[in-house]
């Protein structure tokens, strides 16, 4: 890397950029300052003069001081001794030339930007993110050099030394105008300036920058990691690394050996042995090679390039040293004189190699006569020394360094600029070479000739790690940080020297061997039981914690205690060196032993082939299998790198965590082991997501991970870039160019399992994207070639489908143009996609072809896309019948574009390995790939830290199970969705709140003749602010949420749902009204003629007795003796209501079926008929008598079956369920509100289910006995009864002489003050006051009702959440209670149960009363809970709501009282006036109607509004005293507003468990049904057939099994596997079941806990395959619900 420009080297090491600019008129001058440095060498440095000191002048010093010419005056002044007058002079000139340096370093860091990087370094985290694109082939301006540069050089683009600048002037551009030389025009003067060499001195000197300037200025404002970085990436470009570099401010000799210690080199040595040649390949840190090393020095100047010279020993196509010819090479270079670079060649054991074994070169760049102490340096580490003389003469200065070389033992090559003599060796190991007039091919011929014969004898060699030892060399590696770090990791792989390489894992790392496999094992067959699988189940879980007590037994090896002490307590720098550190040992630990079992692989597998490929099928070849397989096993063994530890921590981690166990004396904290990975992954170090030894994603330990990273950043979004491919097809390679990554490749060897690596968006770009980091995901290559013995095609399909599960984007990568291979991968890639579309995931994908002969040619790429296409559709038709799927092409199952998704790569190499550099269209090819991901990826919104987490963990329990489609569930969805299904109950609530409100209004309306007939259209005008709100909110949340993107896929739904919902509210509500307005029309026409007459009447009867107006006895009595007459006087020709016997029409009806009274009577005696949908066995109802005589079959199947099989008893239990629903819909569609109870009705519904039944028994091979319909129809009486009560009271209500008997203590009071001579304001008042009392206390009740639904459901938790918040606060309220019925109700009807719990809910919260009640039977055991909820004050809040609308009421009729009273006054109004304002006031709120014909009397209207306040305060008075009872006798009541508002959801039941969907909308289609409970078959009654053992498997241990079950009991031989459910019917297609078992402890507490109770309900026994596991009774109550808040 060196520019010999005309050689013409200052004095002083950084001045040659002086020297090079100096015009020809100095030249003479810089000769003489040449020769005076010649003499003494730059050592005036304080570092170099001590090590002059040190040396005392090597001999070969004092001979080049002789053989000098005479020295002139300024000359001598050097020779004088160091007390010499003239030192202050040379102390002068010394600090001259270093402040002309140091000034030349500044402008040139000036001009590239790079002034404040010399403090603050590049460090790799500057170029560990995603930026802007680099520009590949525009110039680009001197400040952007560096970071340009590093960019492409990152890249692997060597191309980056030689970037065309843009000069922001017009001076020192490639366009420099030629300057034009201004003389008189004569021809004589024309002439002299043609032969003149001077140049007019205001043309610019400055010319753009170095390209080696910008290396090594760069290189010089690094951190230490970042110029490791580099000077890797320079090696992966095959060009010259730094060895020997010069401190920009102190000038010390520095050697940058820690920048070497990541660059590892393959060769392979080529031996003669007994007439052939032995090839031996070579693999090993560089540091550590011991190589023969070949120095060029140059002495003096001359025209000859040096480092153009040693590139066609190297490399003929590859300019591994920078030379004067190189592209954009200049003049002024500042910083490469008295650098010495190194680089290595590497042969690769083929006959046209041009060195049999590795050799090192080494190139002291400018004039080693000047830099003593470099060359002295090198000369001694060097095996041969070649030397560039201009000639060879004494007189030369350089005549005593030559003279010294002679006579030393070290080999020497002089190469002389002017003589031609060619080749001569002058002695053994001494040889010169006139260079004139020779071409510089044979010239490097000659050379390798002669090294290569130098080389073939005895000769040092050259390692590069004994540059520490060298004294003077100050060396990186002495830094305190490093050198703690370094003394750290040497602490923790001492424990390992000496050992056998393939047994340190079993010592030091046994949590992830043996134990670790063994128990992915047990895992995975968790997912295949057979046999009694509860049983199977539990035992295989005891054996993965007993696994898991053995690794935390293990976990404490020294190894692993080191390495977590220095990861916890070294500072971050020092942790980074302990990091690089420790694999650097670890890898040296394992080279030898890799290279040699790798050699052997090789062997073995050559001779695999060779069998195969004869077709060899003996035992010979079986033989070769198994050896080669012996020496896979020997590989994994010895495979052994930094990501084994972090995978032993994992492993720790896990071990405790599962077990709870808390770190013993002596031992790591492993709860902080997440931590600490954490702080590494977010640092950019790659971590291990799925183990590739074992197979396995430990996934509680990637959560953990995961969850401290969202610690350290917060919860980031980011884009998951995935990457597939075969093995070594140059995946990581690929994303390391891409992104800087450095993913975990030790030793040489291929990336196992699956790793991921956080790359930061850069500032610059951050706007243009939804996330803030690219998470690269980075795996094993599918079919691995050391897994082929011990894995199937199953591990790539789990790899492919996890990794593409988990990006937002996936890279397929394919290397070659193999169509076998090809097709493989294809069909991997495909299925795993066609997988992704069926579980709504829906990744993108980019197919990269690496290794492609010639990309350019667009015609035969548009012929590989067509092939490429072709063969995707080709498996995706294949991939269709074996996934169930109908897709016919690639782009069915994923958004595919052909022509833009398939990037085309070069190959990687620029020529044949090892020697070749990258090749320039690859790093073209990776940036471009990375502009078009970025293009993709800015549409994408990504993951946040959180969602990537949990979809890895989604993604590995469905690909746990042997059917990923069937078994897949997406907890983020499904998370997401249950807050979608709270938001739709907070909007169905505010809707049907709404609603109420408004039918209150109407209904008002209605009782006071204001409204007839209540039209659709009007209620939905009156809902129409709240439905417009509601439709606003649901626009902003499914636009506004973080999670839009999930939400998109229900919006549609729900909005269709709502609008559904808002429909149905106002439909039913007109249908209640209408309902009410037709009960209230007959006797609304006849109120007010009532009300007339009884109050004309009782003021006839007050004047006749009005004498006896004091005695409230007689005026009672005379009162009650003509009411009865007045009643039948005003409703004659009313049908009176008669007498209903509920009881007495039963029996009746019964009877008439044919039932005896002694049947009825005892069923109705023992209250059994109650119970009869919740009968455990129906067998005592059942008898067998089609084919022989009744006791004889009873006998016979009472042996042959001993009960009925459970399918029969759910018939029997699906009758009662269907008889029961047809009869109460058949009852409630029975005009009973309007005209009263029939007993026909009840006669209707005995024949419909005396039909049922029979036919019921015509498909059966046994009849019910008459018992069974018996009770059957006294348990639907009894259901239907209520509402029946209820309607008819209604009706009564609305009858005419219910109305007038209702006024009868109305009209006495009136008739009361009539007789005691009271006034008609009076009368009115106590009129008026009393319907506003009545109609008060129901509007205050309903209001507060309406009130106290909305404050529990806002408040309560048991109401407040989605339908799966109800279910689970219902279920633990069952086992607090501990209430076996309840439990079998929930069973058997599970709505019924939760309204009974929400009935329940709602009393506790609203009436203090209760606590007595709650304080016996819901809390028995637990006081403490009892106390805090029953002394809360619930009841002073209902309290204070229902005294608020007793408020809002006063006010309200105070308002109307004073408007009407005003308004009647003002316009000198009636009586009439008055009340018609008065109560259109109220219309809307009170039920008022009161006729004024009595009381047209009235005319003083302020006495009239002073009486009506004193009744006002009197009502309030006596509202404020209401109990809140009061509330059940009115229509509105808390607890059925919450039923109806709480119970509109699905009702579905489990076909195998019968566990109730938890979906909080009734009809969720296409949404699948699901439970996160299910529960054992024995809790619904399961046995085995033909027997009485209880069946305690759970459906979600089944759908994970191996077993079969029959979905059809009238074909027992159709089988179908529960893993393939779905298929077996529609009952089973739409439940989503999968293998959970975290929620299960809640059913196992419930059949441990009530195991006597199941056993007697259904007549059955845990017994046999039934029994109950003894680990089940280890789950306590508070166990079970604790479980129920994991949901």
């Amino acid at each position: 890397m060196e520019a010999d420009n005309h050689d013409n080297t200052a004095a002083g090491g950084g001045g040659g950029s002086e020297a090079e600019c100096l015009t020809p008129n100095d030249k003479e001058d810089e000769m003489e300052e040449s020769e005076a440095n010649a003499e003494c060498g730059p050592v005036n440095e304080a570092g170099e003069a001590h090590h002059s000191e040190k040396n005392n002048e090597s001999t070969s010093g004092e001979s080049e001081i002789k053989s000098v010419p005479p020295a002139t005056n300024r000359q001598g002044t050097l020779h004088m001794d160091m007390s010499g007058n003239k030192q202050p002079m040379k102390r002068a000139e010394e600090i001259n030339r270093k402040t002309q340096y140091q000034r030349e370093t500044e402008t040139l860091l000036g001009r590239l930007h790079l002034q404040d990087k010399h403090k603050h370094k590049f460090s790799p985290a500057d170029f560990l993110k995603v930026g802007p694109p680099v520009k590949q082939d525009q110039d680009t301006c001197e400040k952007d050099l560096a970071d340009t540069f590093l960019q492409r050089l990152m890249m692997l683009d060597y191309r980056g030394r030689y970037i065309p600048v843009r000069q922001d002037s017009a001076a020192g551009s490639y366009s420099t105008p030629v300057p034009v030389f201004n003389t008189p025009e004569t021809d004589d003067s024309d002439l002299d300036a043609l032969f003149s060499t001077r140049v007019d001195s205001h043309q610019s000197k400055q010319t753009h920058v170095h390209p080696m300037d910008v290396q090594m200025a760069v290189f010089h404002c690094s951190d230490s990691f970042f110029k490791q970085n580099m000077i890797t990436k320079l090696s992966q470009c095959q060009y010259a690394l730094p060895m020997l570099v010069p401190d920009l401010v102190t000038e010390d000799i520095d050697c940058p050996l820690w920048t070497f210690r990541q660059i590892r080199k393959t060769w392979k040595i080529t031996q003669i042995r007994d007439n052939s040649n032995i090839v031996t390949m070579k693999n090993m840190p560089i540091c550590e090679a011991e190589t023969a090393m070949v120095l060029f020095l140059r002495l003096g100047s001359l025209s000859l390039s040096k480092s153009q010279l040693m590139n066609t020993l190297i490399n003929e196509r590859h300019n591994t040293f920078f030379h004067r010819n190189c592209p954009g090479s200049t003049k002024s270079r500042y910083l490469m004189d008295r650098v010495a670079e190194i680089a290595w060649y590497c042969p690769a054991g083929k006959l046209n190699d041009a060195f049999t074994d590795c050799v090192a070169f080494c190139n002291l760049h400018g004039d080693a006569l000047l830099f003593k102490k470099q060359r002295d340096i090198l000369i001694e580490k060097s095996s041969v020394c070649v030397v560039l003389v201009p000639t060879l003469e004494k007189s030369q200065s350089s005549a005593g360094v030559i003279s010294a070389l002679f006579k030393s033992q070290k080999p020497l090559i002089i190469l002389i600029a002017d003589n031609d003599c060619g080749a001569i060796q002058m002695k053994e190991g001494k040889y010169k070479i006139g260079l004139k007039d020779s071409s510089q091919s044979s010239i490097s011929d000659e050379l390798k000739g002669i090294i290569r014969n130098i080389l073939s004898g005895p000769h040092a060699s050259f390692q590069l790690e004994t540059m520490a030892e060298v004294s003077g060399v100050r060396v990186d590696e002495s830094n305190k940080l490093c050198q703690k770090g370094k003394s750290a990791a040497m602490k923790t792989v001492h424990l390992l020297s000496g050992m056998d390489v393939s047994k340190i894992k079993d010592k030091f790392l046994p949590c992830q061997g043996q134990l670790w496999h063994k128990w992915c094992i047990i895992n995975k067959e968790l997912h295949h039981l057979k046999g009694h699988i509860e049983k199977e189940k539990c035992e295989k879980q005891q054996k993965l914690i007993k696994i898991r007590q053995d690794q935390c037994s293990a976990s404490c090896s020294q190894l692993m205690k080191s390495f977590i002490e220095s990861l916890s307590s070294l500072s971050s720098t020092e942790k980074e060196y302990f990091l690089k550190w420790t694999q650097i040992l670890i890898d040296a630990l394992s080279t030898d032993d890799l290279c040699l079992i790798l050699q052997k692989y090789d062997e073995k597998w050559s001779e695999v082939l060779a069998l195969k490929k004869k077709h060899n099928k003996s035992d010979q070849l079986q033989s070769k299998q198994h050896e080669l397989d012996q020496i896979s096993a020997k590989l994994q063994a010895a495979t052994f790198g930094l990501e084994h530890i972090f995978r032993e921590m994992g492993q720790i981690y896990e071990a405790h965590a599962s077990l709870k166990k808390q770190p013993k004396l002596g031992q790591t904290d492993w709860s902080r082991y997440p931590a600490l990975a954490a702080e590494l992954m977010v640092s950019g170090q790659p971590m291990e997501l799925m183990d590739g030894d074992a197979g396995h994603v430990p996934v509680t330990w990637i959560s953990s991970l995961l969850n401290e990273v969202i610690q350290k950043l917060g919860d980031k979004r980011v884009f998951v870039l995935s990457v597939l491919g075969v093995q070594s097809s140059g995946k990581s390679t690929m994303l390391n160019a891409m992104f800087g990554l450095q993913f975990a490749v030790s030793a040489g060897r291929c990336t196992k399992g699956a790793f991921m690596q956080l790359v930061r968006v850069s500032e610059e770009i951050k706007k243009d994207f939804k996330f803030d980091y690219i998470l690269v995901v980075d795996t094993e290559g599918l079919r691995a070639l050391e897994l082929a013995g011990n894995t199937t095609l199953n591990h790539d399909n789990e790899l492919a489908t996890f990794v593409i599960g988990l990006g937002n984007m996936t890279l397929i990568n394919i290397f070659g143009e193999n169509p076998a291979e090809m097709q493989d991968v294809l069909q991997i890639v495909v299925q795993a996609f066609m997988r992704m579309k069926k579980v709504k995931l829906s990744p993108s994908c980019v197919f990269v072809h690496q290794n492609v002969t010639d990309v350019a040619a667009a015609e035969k790429n548009m012929d590989g896309k067509r092939r490429l296409q072709e063969k995707l559709d080709k498996m995706v038709q294949l991939a269709a019948k074996e996934e169930g799927c109908d897709a016919q092409c690639f782009s069915d199952v994923i958004a595919f574009d052909v022509q833009n998704d398939v990037k085309y790569f070069a190959q990687l190499w620029e020529g044949s390995p090892p020697m070749a550099p990258p090749n320039p269209g690859y790093s073209e090819s990776v940036q471009e790939l990375k502009n078009f991901i970025l293009s993709k990826a800015s549409q994408s919104p990504g993951i946040t830290l959180s969602q990537f987490e949990s979809k890895i963990q989604d993604l590995w329990n469905a690909l746990m199970n042997e059917h990923f489609v069937f078994s897949f569930k997406n907890t983020l969805e499904i998370a997401v969705y249950r807050k979608l299904e709270v938001q739709y109950g907070n909007w169905t609530w505010a809707l049907r709140s709404s609603m109420l409100t408004i039918e209150n209004q109407l209904y008002t309306r209605i009782e006071n003749g204001k409204l007839d007939k209540v039209e659709l259209s009007y209620i939905f005008q009156e809902m129409n602010k709240t439905y417009g709100e509601i439709k606003k909110e649901m626009a902003t949340y499914f636009d506004d949420n973080n999670d839009k993107e999930i939400l998109v896929q229900w919006r549609g739904q729900f909005e269709i749902k709502i609008e559904e919902f808002h429909d149905e509210l106002a439909k039913g509500v007109k249908r209640k009204l209408d309902e009410q307005s037709s009960a209230c029309e007959k006797l609304d026409d006849k109120k007010t003629e009532f009300e007339n007459k009884l109050l004309q009447k009782s003021k006839e009867l007050a004047h006749q007795l009005k004498d006896k107006a004091e005695d409230e006895e007689e005026l009672e009595k005379q009162f009650n003796s003509v009411w009865n007459s007045w009643v039948t006087e005003l409703i004659a020709g009313v049908k009176p209501i008669e007498h209903i016997d509920y009881e007495e029409d039963q029996t009746a009806i019964l009877q008439e079926l044919g039932v005896e009274w002694s049947l009825i009577g005892e069923s109705r005696s023992s209250g059994s008929y109650k119970n009869i949908s919740e009968v455990g066995d129906y067998k005592h109802y059942v008898t067998h008598t089609k084919s022989l005589s009744a006791k004889l079959t009873e006998l016979v199947m009472e042996k042959v079956r001993p009960h009925l099989r459970h399918e029969e008893q759910q018939l029997i239990r699906s009758l009662i369920d269907e008889v029961e629903k047809q009869s109460l819909d058949t009852i409630k569609s029975k005009p009973v509100v309007t005209r009263g109870y029939r007993s026909a009705y009840l006669q209707e519904v005995a024949n419909n289910v005396k039909e049922k039944v029979s036919e019921f028994e015509s498909k059966r091979k046994y009849t019910l006995k008459k018992t069974f319909l018996v009770d059957l129809l006294l348990y639907i009486f009894d259901r239907a009864g209520g509402w029946l009560s209820e309607s008819h009271k209604k009706f009564q209500t609305n009858n005419a002489r219910s109305y007038i008997e209702s006024k009868k203590i109305q009209h006495y009071e009136i008739f009361k003050s009539f007789c005691k001579g009271s006034s008609s304001a009076v009368v009115l008042r106590q009129l008026i006051c009393e319907k506003l009392k009545s109609s008060a206390v129901e509007v205050v009740c309903n209001k507060t009702a309406i009130d106290l639904a909305r404050q529990m459901k806002c408040n309560l938790p048991e109401f407040n959440g989605n339908r799966l918040d109800l279910e689970k606060n219902m279920l633990k309220s069952l086992a607090k209670k501990e209430d076996f019925d309840g439990f079998i109700t929930y069973i058997r009807h599970p709505r019924r149960q939760v309204e009974t719990f929400i009935k329940e809910t709602a009393e506790n919260y609203i009436f203090k009363e209760n606590k007595e009640t709650a304080q016996k039977y819901i809390f028995k055991k637990n006081k403490e809970t009892a106390q805090k909820y029953i002394f809360r004050e619930n009841t002073d809040e209902a309290q204070s709501i229902l005294q608020k609308n007793i408020d809002h009421i006063k006010k309200l009729v105070s308002q109307a009282l004073l408007a009407a009273t005003e308004k009647t006054k003002t316009k000198c109004g009636g009586i009439d006036m008055w009340m018609e304002e008065f109560s259109s006031l109220l219309k809307d709120e009170l039920t008022f109607a009161v006729c004024c014909q009595n009381f047209s009397d009235i005319n003083n209207f302020d006495f009239l509004k002073e009486e009506m306040e004193k009744g006002l305060a009197s009502i309030t008075e006596e509202m404020s005293r209401i109990s809140l009872d009061k509330m059940k006798e009115f229509r509105m009541k808390p607890d059925e507003i919450l039923i109806e508002q709480l119970c509109k959801c699905c009702w579905v039941t489990c076909p195998f468990c019968a566990a109730v969907c938890t979906n909080t909308m009734d009809d969720h289609s296409p949404d699948d049904h699901s439970v996160p409970f299910h529960r054992p078959a024995a809790v619904n009654g399961v046995h085995v057939i033909n027997s009485v053992e209880l069946c305690i498997d759970f459906c979600t241990t089944s759908v994970a099994s191996d077993r079969s079950f029959i979905p059809d009991s009238k074909h027992p031989e159709k089988l179908i596997r529960y893993k393939q459910y779905r298929t077996a019917g529609p009952r089973y297609a739409n439940w989503r079941i999968t293998h959970d078992e975290s929620k299960l402890k809640y059913w196992i507490w419930f059949v441990c806990r009530f195991q006597k109770q199941l056993e007697d309900h259904y007549n059955l026994r845990f017994q046999d395959g039934g029994e109950i596991p003894t680990q089940w009774r280890e789950v306590s109550k508070d166990d079970a619900i604790k479980s129920l808040d994991e949901m």
